[in-house]
């Protein structure tokens, strides 16, 4: 693959960047900082590519490589006081956001992110399932099994927030 080649299908996944790395980092600026270290390290590590075909599984992964790298440091450099100045105005934000999203978003950004990133890759960006094993470094039977608990876990937190109203 080509450096051109590689700049086309990063401007073709441009939104399917940024919802992975929104899947595993909450904040924009955080989001933003792993795309563009992602862009870079994709560039400069091009010739690890072995198969064109799996670019973008190849692209996604090193996405989620550098937003856990991103979730390490942040962790790494928060003191306490900062972290609950951080949590209270998270929380403010949360409750804004939250009032602007459908209840089944609210639901899949409640499960825990081993089920909610291959929810997201499978039904928002359209993976599929020997993809998702890929990127997320696991069995295809792992995948389908995290699939399945995630749609029972929804099916649940749904119908209690139905049954709530």
């Amino acid at each position: 693959m080509t450096k051109e080649q590689l700049g086309v299908l990063i401007l073709d996944c441009e939104r399917q960047l940024y919802s992975t790395a929104k899947t595993i980092l909450y904040s924009d600026q955080d989001c933003a900082d792993a795309i563009q270290d992602t862009i870079v390290k994709a560039f400069s590590k091009i010739q690890t590519l072995k198969n064109d075909k799996y670019a973008k599984t190849w692209l996604i992964r090193i996405l989620i490589n550098e937003c856990y790298t991103i979730l390490r440091k942040s962790s790494k450099l928060t003191s306490l006081d900062v972290m609950d100045e951080q949590t209270k105005a998270e929380k403010i934000m949360m409750t804004k956001e939250k009032a602007d999203y459908s209840e089944l978003y609210q639901a899949i950004n409640a499960l825990k992110e081993e089920l909610r990133l291959p929810v997201i890759l499978y039904y928002i960006e359209d993976f599929n399932i020997r993809e998702i094993a890929q990127i997320l470094d696991i069995t295809e039977g792992a995948v389908q099994k995290r699939l399945a608990r995630a749609r029972g876990k929804l099916r649940c937190n749904l119908r209690e927030s139905e049954a709530a109203i």
